[in-house]
């Protein structure tokens, strides 16, 4: 329990201290002298404890008060208590500081703390990622003069944080933050800044996609309806425009019916459901049927196909979905590879693998075009393409089954040099047929 000073023991211990000074010195006749002795020993003990105290502030490592008399030892004592009561405080605002910024280490934004005069006061690691922060170096520096946009400059200028700010990162050109100012505390802001690169490039493919779509399906429509819009109602065409009309419309209906089958395709497979893995795949089947509609398919081309298959080598998956991706990539070989080509088929044992691969001696694929050749109705070249009457879809089809086989789609492509396709089962799915 903690002892309050009290003013009348201090007042009754000093007047007792001088009366018996008084008294003892009267009995010599230096009462006087006596009480100016009695108050130099008091001034002497105090500064004792005075200097008692300084020691165990400043320079002692011992936590334990010191050892003092009377009015000093309850001073002691209550410097001691606040010292402990304000170590509590100290750590329990630690824990919390810590709570906060571990809290804020775990968000997936990066979170800069500024004051009321945009000083940063604290930022996380991924701030320093994002923006270029570097903690604790940048402590107290204004963020304008780190964030050097001029649209950044303006948004922070104009103090208007209903809507969030859109900028490319001046350090990652592919980069697209979002800048948003939240106020926190006692004139304190955050700064959370959000990496939306990935939404960007989604909203897109969404664009791109509506667009190809919209585009492909006009295109062969405006074609049919231009002929139909020849003939008059009730009346049947002649010979000679039956003849002209009836293979263009053909070829433009079935262009649009292989386009919505392939959308339907791609669709079903992102809609679907996890791949069950216990069906077995008889693959080397399945590709002797494709290399007879990929010999029916290159009748007009004249390439030399060859096909290399190990006729005990099976799979476990969905026999729609694989033979989906390899038709994909054996027609595309046959429809982009310049006529009397030479293209190589295989389905061989890597180790513990089932490698398939598709091999052609074509014109090949510029380094820039080959990280983009899945993605939706993207082309290298689109007049090639509309001429042996790709859809773009392929190769986006073949992604979408790969990664639902635990694999993924390997390009190696040069120009001039011709272009390699090819994919990898995982080692569990392969079996071998007695």
């Amino acid at each position: 329990m903690r002892l309050l000073l009290s003013k009348r023991a201090i007042l009754f211990r000093i007047v007792c201290l001088f009366s018996a000074a008084a008294l003892i010195g009267s009995i010599w006749n230096h009462a006087t002298e006596a009480m100016l002795l009695a108050a130099s020993v008091l001034l002497l003990w105090h500064y004792k404890h005075l200097f008692m105290m300084d020691r165990w502030l400043w320079r002692d490592r011992k936590l334990t008060p010191p050892n003092g008399w009377w009015s000093w030892q309850q001073i002691f004592d209550g410097v001691y208590y606040q010292q402990r009561k304000s170590r509590r405080k100290q750590k329990e605002l630690q824990d919390r500081i810590r709570r906060f910024r571990d809290g804020a280490e775990a968000l997936p934004e990066a979170i800069v703390v500024l004051s009321d005069e945009w000083s940063i006061v604290w930022c996380n690691k991924l701030a320093q990622l994002l923006i270029g922060l570097r903690w604790p170096q940048d402590e107290g520096q204004r963020i304008d003069n780190l964030v050097r946009h001029p649209a950044f400059q303006k948004y922070l200028n104009n103090q208007d944080f209903k809507e969030a700010l859109v900028l490319t990162a001046h350090h990652l050109e592919e980069l697209v933050l979002e800048f948003r100012f939240v106020p926190y505390g006692e004139s304190q802001y955050l700064l959370i800044v959000r990496d939306i690169t990935q939404l960007k490039q989604l909203e897109q493919i969404r664009k791109d996609f509506v667009a190809n779509v919209s585009h492909e399906l006009r295109t062969p429509l405006t074609v049919v309806q231009g002929y139909l819009e020849m003939l008059e109602p009730g009346q049947l065409p002649d010979e000679a425009m039956w003849q002209k009309i009836h293979p263009v419309m053909l070829d433009q209906t079935l262009r649009m019916q292989a386009l919505v089958q392939q959308l339907l395709a791609l669709s079903r497979i992102e809609a679907s459901g996890p791949v069950q893995h216990d069906r077995t795949v008889n693959v080397p089947g399945l590709l002797q049927y494709l290399q007879q509609e990929a010999q029916s398919l290159n009748r007009d081309k004249g390439h030399t196909i060859e096909f290399i298959i190990d006729e005990q080598l099976v799979v476990k998956g969905s026999e729609d979905e694989l033979r989906s991706a390899f038709s994909n990539l054996i027609t595309n070989a046959i429809k982009y590879t310049p006529p009397g080509g030479e293209i190589k088929v295989s389905w061989q044992r890597q180790h513990h693998k089932a490698v398939f691969s598709v091999n052609d001696n074509g014109e090949g694929i510029a380094p820039k075009h080959v990280k983009r050749l899945t993605e939706r109705f993207y082309r290298v070249d689109q007049a090639r393409s509309r001429a042996t009457g790709g859809s773009g879809l392929g190769l986006a089809i073949v992604k979408h089954v790969l990664s639902r086989h635990n694999s993924r789609l390997l390009i190696f492509s040069e120009p001039g040099a011709g272009s390699s396709f090819s994919f990898s089962l995982a080692a569990e799915p392969v079996t071998s047929q007695d």
